[in-house]
């Protein structure tokens, strides 16, 4: 048959799935639900800020004893304090409720606490105390060092220019370890996404029963690598919906929702991890929609498919398992075999590449291994479609169906 009716079977199927109102509700149903969680964060911080504004705006006022001499009476006396004359009696005058707040510094802050004694004023309200108390030993101590240089170095307020280097060339650390997690991220969204597409895609002509019809005019190999191209636009068009809440709301809104001030002009877009991680993605890709398809070829229904297609979704997983190893101890026995096993191979060795701990040569094996397993998976899934899309009401026999020339 010729091959084509390929891209009748890529149109045909991308044009089917984007027109329905259900991929539209469950492919828009993530970024509206971001977008509200967007708003009220917007709205939360909003308001968390008015309140922050309103409480600068009013004084505290408190008296204090000060034991260890540390006090400066004039930074107290600016924040709203004065100096206790009866210490004796201060806090049961603030628990009688004719003084707001009472804080007994001791003669050494490392041996005993400050006291703090205040009025209630709501749990959220009640935290200023502690705040005042703390922030006015700070900024007295801070004064007594003498000069700001001192005072930063005490704290350990002070920044650090870290720089590295492997192969006699500088590494840009995570600025070069963000972009190749891209694809595994990009793996995860296309077959978490897709899995349940993958089946239905196989399944649904087979439930219809129509397949009879559709095989006569077409060859099983352009039907299913036509399904398969098909998916991984459609997945392409999810993505893009999904990543442009996020996108937008970093660009335009970051500080009101609190997303962390990360430069993107500094990452680092490496050549050949970039490469390498393309490649993972594409094998990975290739060989789970086969086994997908191969599953819902030899499965008569959805949910005859499920009970296969469930363990086969959680070896994508398995790999979380062992990360901290995957990142720490790469050369562990159970990394090595996570590396090189196929269905765990995708996720690991992506997650290799990106900390740099894959080689060359791991690489090229693991590359060549996803895309020959993938090729053989879809070539399978096209033998079993062939035997095992007119079998309507059981599941298809592999005895059978290997045993019939294709």
């Amino acid at each position: 048959m010729a091959r084509h009716n390929l891209g009748t079977v890529v149109q045909f199927e991308f044009t089917r799935t984007v027109k329905k109102r259900r991929f539209w509700i469950a492919t828009l149903a993530i970024p509206v639900l971001l977008g509200i969680v967007f708003a009220l964060i917007f709205a939360s911080s909003t308001s968390t800020q008015s309140r922050a504004d309103a409480l600068k705006d009013q004084s505290l006022e408190f008296t204090y004893s000060d034991a260890s001499t540390l006090i400066d009476p004039a930074l107290a006396k600016a924040m709203g304090g004065t100096e206790e004359k009866d210490p004796a009696t201060a806090a049961d005058r603030v628990q009688a409720g004719t003084l707001n707040a009472y804080f007994a510094f001791p003669a050494s802050l490392v041996a005993e606490p400050v006291l703090v004694f205040g009025t209630d004023q709501g749990i959220f309200k009640n935290g200023s105390y502690d705040a005042v108390a703390r922030q006015l030993v700070v900024l007295s101590a801070q004064k007594q060092v003498g000069t700001p240089e001192l005072a930063a170095a005490v704290q350990g307020n002070f920044s650090t220019d870290l720089q590295t280097f492997k192969n006699g060339e500088r590494s840009g650390g995570l600025a070069t370890v963000v972009p190749p997690l891209l694809f595994l991220v990009l793996f995860y969204v296309v077959i978490i996404l897709l899995a349940n597409q993958m089946l239905a895609s196989t399944l649904e002509e087979k439930e219809n029963r129509v397949t009879e019809m559709i095989l006569t005019t077409l060859n099983p190999t352009t039907l299913v690598v036509g399904k398969v191209i098909s998916l991984f636009l459609i997945g392409a068009v999810q993505s893009v919906v999904f990543a442009a809440p996020m996108v937008l709301g970093y660009v335009f809104f970051r500080e009101q929702l609190d997303m962390p001030d990360f430069d993107v002009s500094e990452l680092q877009f490496q050549f050949l991890p970039m490469l390498v991680g393309a490649l993972l993605f594409i094998g990975g890709f290739i060989l789970f929609t086969g086994v997908l398809v191969g599953i819902g070829a030899v499965m008569p229904t959805a949910r005859d498919a499920s009970a296969v297609f469930a363990p086969v979704m959680i070896m994508m997983f398995i790999p979380f398992y062992v990360v901290t190893l995957v990142v720490s101890d790469p050369g562990s026995m159970i990394v090595q075999i996570f590396t090189f096993f196929p269905f765990t191979a995708p996720v690991t060795a992506m997650l290799r590449n990106a900390f740099g701990s894959l080689n060359g040569v791991s690489a090229a094996v693991v590359i060549a291994e996803l895309f020959i397993f993938g090729v053989l998976a879809l070539r399978l899934a096209v033998h079993l479609f062939r035997y095992g899309s007119i079998e309507y009401s059981r599941k298809l026999s592999l005895r059978t169906a290997f045993s019939r020339k294709a």
